[in-house]
């Protein structure tokens, strides 16, 4: 399937993986630990309950690398519409400059089961892009 001249290539297998990160972490208790003398302040210490703001990243990749980027907007929710209308826009524009003669016809896109990758909204929009 993978030779020369087979049905698949490497080249049109795209995959992607959405994770979110925090802006900073809060370090270990054992950590926090200092000598302080009567007369100083005591240093301001966040704690471990303190809800640091994270952001949703999703990147797609194919065989030469990360393949585009998009970053959730802070407050929003990561839905089959707005995945549909930005991020899948994005991968099909980063796909068609890479590969401007084949285009999306031979894209193979590998997703998890994530109910936004299972949406027949999604699965609508894959149809049309021919992905």
């Amino acid at each position: 399937m993978f030779e020369s001249h087979g049905p698949i290539r490497l080249s049109g297998i795209v995959t992607d993986d959405e994770t979110r990160f925090l802006f900073f972490t809060i370090p270990p208790k054992r950590l926090n630990c200092m000598w302080v003398d009567g007369q100083g302040d005591r240093p301001v210490v966040l704690r471990p309950g303190f809800q640091s703001r994270k952001r949703m990243f999703t990147v797609f990749f194919n065989y030469s690398g990360p393949l585009a980027v998009d970053i959730l907007p802070q407050d929003t929710t990561m839905t089959a519409t707005y995945y549909i209308q930005n991020v899948l826009s994005q991968v099909k524009s980063a796909i068609n400059e890479q590969r401007p003669k084949v285009s999306t016809s031979r894209t193979l896109l590998l997703h998890d089961n994530a109910g936004l990758h299972k949406a027949r909204a999604t699965a609508q929009s894959l149809r049309e892009l021919r992905i």
